[in-house]
């Protein structure tokens, strides 16, 4: 298995189950509709991130990544709000 390979998926692994155990859960608990979207777009921006990383390519990997963070951030958001 080459680095890129463990790479992505400890990347896919790690981030998309903190953000669908943790947010997912917290906003399905709640029963927070739009907190609950922003935390599904960032574990499936998180998923898509390892393909980037497999495939070598740095531009789409930084904007996956960055849109992974914005998400996140309004679930937290609407989750403290």
């Amino acid at each position: 298995m080459d680095n890129y390979e463990r790479y992505a998926s400890a990347l896919t692994i790690t981030f998309g189950a903190l953000i669908i155990g943790g947010l997912m859960a917290a906003h399905l608990a709640l029963p927070d509709k739009a907190g609950f979207m922003f935390a599904l777009g960032g574990a499936f921006t998180a998923w898509l991130c390892a393909p980037a990383v497999l495939f070598n390519k740095p531009a789409a990997y930084r904007i996956l990544l960055l849109l992974t963070v914005i998400f996140v951030l309004a679930s937290i958001y609407r989750f403290i709000k």
